[in-house]
C-alpha cells in the first residue's frame, strides 16, 4: 500500500504566510508609483489578466480535471472570486485615491483582526489571555512604526472617504480568507486559484469597461507596464497561491497574525530601494510585533 502524503508542517505554513506578505510589501510600493498613470479599476483588471495569462499553461490542466468539483459548487467559487479577486485590490486602488498613506496603513491592520473575530463567531476559535496580549502588543509595534514613534499624530488624522473603502476592503479580505479555510478537500490549490482568478476577472470587466468609457486610456509607458507584470505575477499569482497554502495549513487566524509583518518588509525594502532610513523606532518595532505574533499563535 502506498504511503499516504504526510501533512505540511506549521513551519511550512508559516514561511508560505511570511513569503506572501514580503512579495505582497512589495506591491504596496510599486502601486503607489501608479497612482496617476492608471485607474483603480484598469490597475486591478490588469494584475489579474495578467495573473491568468502566467497562470494558464501551468494550472488549466487542473482545471480540466477538476472541473467537477468546481460546477458542483458555483456559489462558492462565484463568492470567494468575487471576493479576493474582483473586490479585494479594486477597493485598495479605490482607497488610495481619496486619502493618505497614513490612514490606509492604519485601517490595513485592522484585516487580522476582523479575522480573529469572524473566526470567534463561525468556528468558536478560543480568544485567549495569551492571544488578546500578542495581538496587543501587535498593534502598538505596527502603530508606532506607521507613526515613527510620534502618537500624536494619531490626533491630527481626518478621515475621509477613502477609509471606509479601505476598512470595507479589510472586511473583505479576512472574509476571503475565511472562505479559503472552507474550500472543498478534494480540489487542489491550483485548481482552486486558476478557477477564482478566471471568475473573478470576469466579473471585473464590467467595472473595467465603464471606468474605460468615462477616464482617459491608462498611461502605459516601459515602467507602467514593468509594474504590472509585478504585481499581476508576484503579488497576484504567487502571492495568493502563498497565501492559500498557508490558510489551509495554519488557518486563517494564524496565517492573518503574520500579515502583520507587512509593514517590517515594506521599510526593509524602501532602504533597500528608496535610501530611506532605518532608525530604532523600526528595530523596537520589529520586536514588539514578531513578539506579538509569537503569543498571539500560542496554542
Amino acid at each position: 500500500m502506498p504511503d499516504m502524503p504526510s501533512k505540511p508542517s506549521a513551519l511550512t505554513g508559516y514561511l508560505f504566510a511570511f513569503g506572501a506578505t514580503a512579495i505582497w510589501s512589495g506591491n504596496f510600493i510599486i502601486a503607489r508609483g501608479l497612482h496617476d498613470s492608471i485607474g483603480p479599476v484598469s490597475l486591478a483588471f490588469f494584475r489579474w489578466l495578467v495573473a491568468v495569462i502566467v497562470f494558464t499553461p501551468f494550472a488549466v490542466k487542473h482545471l480540466v480535471r477538476e472541473w467537477s468539483i468546481i460546477r458542483a459548487r458555483p456559489v462558492y467559487f462565484s463568492i470567494t472570486a468575487f471576493l479576493g479577486v474582483t473586490a479585494f485590490n479594486t477597493l485598495i486602488y479605490i482607497a488610495g485615491h481619496t486619502t493618505t498613506a497614513m490612514n490606509l496603513s492604519l485601517i490595513a491592520i485592522t484585516f487580522p483582526v476582523f479575522i480573529i473575530l469572524f473566526s470567534r463567531i463561525l468556528y468558536k476559535d478560543r480568544l485567549t489571555l495569551k492571544r488578546m496580549l500578542g495581538i496587543s502588543l501587535v498593534l502598538i509595534g505596527v502603530i508606532t512604526l506607521i507613526t515613527h514613534g510620534n502618537f500624536g499624530v494619531l490626533l491630527q488624522i481626518s478621515f475621509k472617504t477613502g477609509d471606509l473603502w479601505m476598512l470595507m476592503a479589510a472586511i473583505v479580505f479576512a472574509v476571503y480568507s475565511l472562505f479559503l479555510k472552507n474550500k472543498p478537500e478534494e480540489i487542489s490549490v491550483i485548481a482552486l486559484q486558476f478557477s477564482i482568478f478566471i471568475l473573478g476577472l470576469i466579473f471585473l470587466l464590467p467595472f473595467f469597461l465603464w471606468e474605460q468609457a468615462g477616464i482617459h486610456p491608462p498611461m502605459l509607458t516601459r515602467t507602467t507596464i514593468l509594474a504590472i507584470l509585478y504585481i499581476g505575477i508576484f503579488a497576484s499569482l504567487g502571492a495568493f497561491i502563498l497565501w492559500t497554502k498557508a490558510i489551509v495549513i495554519l488557518g486563517p487566524a494564524k496565517a492573518g497574525m503574520i500579515y502583520y509583518t507587512l509593514p517590517l518588509f515594506s521599510g526593509a525594502l524602501a532602504f533597500l530601494f528608496l535610501s530611506e532610513r532605518i532608525t530604532g523606532i523600526y528595530f523596537l518595532s520589529m520586536v514588539l510585533i514578531l513578539t506579538g505574533i509569537v503569543a498571539a499563535n500560542q496554542d
